[in-house]
Order: C-alpha cells, then sequence, then structure tokens
C-alpha cells in the first residue's frame, strides 16, 4: 500500500496518504508509524519508516518537519 508524505505545513506538520486514505497530520516519525499501525502495518518502526522505498516523501526526507 503506498504511502505519501506531504510537504511540511506552515506548523511543521506534515499531510499523510496511506493508500487512497488521508490517515492525518504527522509532526514526527512516531506519529506514521501510529497511522499506519492503524493502517494493519504492525510491525513497522521509526527506521523502517525513514528508509522505506514505499513511502514517497514529497518536498523533504524523514529529516524535514519545518517549511
Amino acid at each position: 500500500m503506498p504511502v505519501v508524505v506531504y510537504p511540511p505545513a506552515e506548523d511543521g506538520g506534515r499531510r499523510v496518504r496511506v493508500g487512497e486514505q488521508f490517515v492525518g497530520m504527522a509532526y514526527t516519525l512516531l506519529d506514521i508509524v501510529e497511522f499506519l499501525r492503524r493502517a494493519g502495518l504492525e510491525d513497522v518502526e521509526p527506521e523502517d519508516v525513514a528508509g522505506a522505498g514505499w513511502v514517497e516523501w514529497r518536498d523533504g526526507g524523514p529529516r524535514t518537519w519545518e517549511r
């Protein structure tokens, strides 16, 4: 299931889409891990999200949380 993390907003949060569904605003990698856990991916860790080829980071990578 594709995961898209959108560019940072003014407050540093990044919208996250899992599949066709927007699942929330992430402020850290832990937020993304929680969204993925709720989507059924139980064994995902922050390191997995940061280095996963199935996560599309738009306008900055996993360390970009400020506009």
